[in-house]
């Protein structure tokens, strides 16, 4: 009888209550605005309406077990990119140098079939699985994995400066002049003169002084038509050696190599970089994974509310038939079940672009398609998992394992190198020059007419038509060998040495470099604390949410739980007509809101012990990957000495 009365009551206030809103659409011009109005009508071709029974969670074939990736990047990684210049290669790299067909990166032919290609398969992995596949695969993770590649080749090229370096000369070279002298090509109009070339050389720049030595075997054979030449053609070989030796700049034991420590302080730089990112992409492959999760039970709820407000919509349309229920019940369970509806498009969007992110970060493509394998997730939140964490051992884990930490500690060893270097250079330049040579000759040795009278007896050799021994031939006569075995017999040499200083009067350049430097050393170390700082705050928030996001988690399956008893009672007060639409549906909007805050909950818990991790540096060790800064220090045979 009361619900009688309510229902008449309305009747009569209702037209009272929308006639002021018709004549105020109607002053207004409301209903004749059609760029953008809300009519309140039905549209006339509705939507099919979304899924509420089918699975969410869908079937997926098992990986299998997967062994943990090699994350280190070893030395040796460098090697696959170099071009080793033997003679085998480089006929080819010469001959390809112009080709044009490798100038063209494979990227920019697109094919058609290839962008179409996808695979089908539905694969389910363990959070641990989906990590090592998203490690091995990702093409991201895989280009930043190049980083301490590039530097160790910047070690080698430290390196190169010790490299010994040939040098290898040949000419030939031919002048024809005219004569300045009536005897000096015995009569003829041109004096011709002409000369072979063939030099070799080598040096070196020591790893342990500094100095650069050098070793140059040079060789000639002049030819030419003067009639005083003494040796004609004339074979000349020297051999000198050489020392160039800074005394005071650039000088020290191994100071040489100081340039190599530089630039492999810099390859652990990158490689502490490479593991922050590591940590970091671990951590977001963690926390898409879990966002699917999240996805596919916020659907969940919403497909289950959503079942609810249809239901609660079929009995109020029966009851209004009947004559036992007002039809503002049925628009309001009408309105309460479109709203619902539209909360499972709007979680079945999010669960599509959750697995959308998962999927192309893991990359799991087994059969190079363009699109790889869909993800389904196996792992499930455990929010009855305790997690006890001493405050003070996870800073020391921080301090110890956090790799943005090692980075900036090794940014510090390297800014300290670049102080010593600069100190060095603020010295003045004192360099001691030395060089040692032999040299011989070797040729056809004429005999030589005499000047003035001929005398019987004052030379050694007879020219035609002379007195006997009037002539003179020098003693250097034979081939080219002949003229290297001279050499070797030390009676044609020379030395010099030479003493050079040189300074600023003013030095303003080095010391201005050694200032830049010190201010650079003391910017790390101050960065390095402020990195400290921020270590400390991430390891105590993390631990703060790590401890909320328990509670929230236990505190919200018990809101879940009164929620769903509330509405069970207040269900069977509806049916016997002690409570209204309006009532019902408020306990089951606070349901739906208990179970949403709940999922949420365990999710955040889950992230909140990745985020934890991730703080303290131990999220690799977590997942078993092993990962460790490799020692970039390597010793070429020529950067031994």
């Amino acid at each position: 009888m009361l619900r009688k009365k309510s229902f008449f009551l309305a009747l009569l206030i209702l037209p009272l209550q929308i006639l002021p809103l018709l004549l105020i659409g109607t002053r207004s011009g409301i209903a004749q605005d059609s760029s953008l109005k809300v009519t309140g009508e039905l549209p006339k071709t509705p939507l099919p309406p979304p899924n509420v029974t089918g699975p969410i969670r869908r079937q997926a074939m098992p990986v299998g077990p997967q062994e943990p990736p090699r994350v280190s990047i070893p030395p040796s990684a460098a090697n696959e990119f170099e071009h080793h210049d033997s003679f085998v290669s480089l006929p080819s790299i010469f001959a390809n140098q112009w080709s044009l067909s490798k100038q063209v990166p494979p990227e920019t032919l697109i094919s058609e079939r290839y962008m179409r290609s996808s695979d089908p398969n539905v694969r389910g992995l363990t959070l641990k699985e989906a990590i090592y596949i998203a490690l091995k695969n990702n093409p991201g993770l895989a280009a930043s994995a190049m980083d301490p590649v590039a530097s160790t080749e910047t070690i080698r090229q430290a390196n190169g400066t010790f490299d010994p370096n040939l040098t290898a000369l040949g000419d030939i070279t031919k002048t024809v002049v005219p004569v300045t002298s009536a005897l000096q090509a015995g009569g003829g109009t041109h004096f011709v003169q002409k000369y072979y070339d063939w030099n070799f050389g080598i040096n070196k720049v020591s790893s342990l002084t500094n100095g650069t030595w050098g070793v140059t075997f040079n060789n000639t054979r002049a030819l030419n038509n003067s009639i005083f030449a003494g040796v004609n053609p004339a074979y000349n070989p020297s051999l000198t050696l050489s020392l160039s030796q800074p005394l005071l700049q650039n000088f020290g034991w191994k100071f040489a190599t100081i340039n190599v420590q530089i630039a492999e302080s810099g390859q652990k730089q990158a490689q502490w970089n490479y593991g922050q990112n590591l940590q970091d992409f671990v951590q977001k492959i963690g926390g898409e994974y879990w966002n699917v999760v999240l996805a596919e039970e916020n659907l969940h709820v919403a497909r289950a509310a959503l079942r609810f407000n249809l239901d609660l919509v079929k009995n109020n349309s029966i009851s209004v038939k009947v004559g036992t229920l007002a039809p503002i019940d049925l628009q309001e369970a009408q309105s309460a079940s479109a709203t619902a509806e539209a909360n499972v498009y709007t979680a079945e969007a999010n669960l599509k672009n959750a697995r959308t992110q998962l999927r192309q970060d893991v990359m799991l493509n087994p059969y190079a398609t363009f699109l790889p394998a869909e993800i389904e997730p196996i792992t499930r939140p455990n929010p009855t998992e305790k997690i006890t964490v001493d405050e003070e051992r996870a800073l020391e884990l921080a301090v110890q394992y956090r790799p943005s930490l090692g980075a900036m500690r090794e940014a510090i060893r390297n800014a300290l190198l670049q102080v010593k270097y600069s100190e060095n250079q603020v010295l003045p330049q004192l360099n001691l020059g030395t060089q040692f040579g032999l040299n011989s000759s070797a040729g056809t040795a004429p005999c030589l007419k005499p000047f003035g009278t001929p005398t019987a007896g004052a030379g050694n050799c007879t020219p035609t038509g002379f007195p006997a021994d009037s002539g003179a031939r020098l003693p250097f006569g034979g081939i080219y060998g002949d003229a290297l075995n001279r050499l070797w017999g030390f009676s044609f040499y020379s030395y010099a040495a030479v003493l050079t200083f040189q300074m600023p009067l003013d030095n303003a350049v080095p010391r201005a470099a050694l200032a830049q430097a010190r201010v650079q050393y003391e910017q790390q170390r101050l960065l390095y604390r402020n990195a400290l700082s921020q270590a400390v705050v991430d390891v105590q928030s993390s631990l703060a949410n790590l401890y909320a996001d328990q509670k929230r988690a236990s505190a919200t399956a018990q809101a879940t739980y009164y929620a769903r008893e509330s509405l069970h009672d207040e269900e069977i007060r509806f049916k016997v007509g002690m409570a209204t639409t309006h009532d019902l549906l408020q306990f089951q909007e606070e349901e739906v809101s208990a179970q949403g805050n709940q999922v949420q909950a365990e999710v955040d818990l889950e992230n909140a012990k990745l985020a934890l991790r991730h703080a303290n540096g131990t999220l690799l060790q977590a997942f078993q990957v092993n990962w460790e800064v490799q020692n970039p220090h390597e010793v070429p045979w020529y950067a031994a000495f």
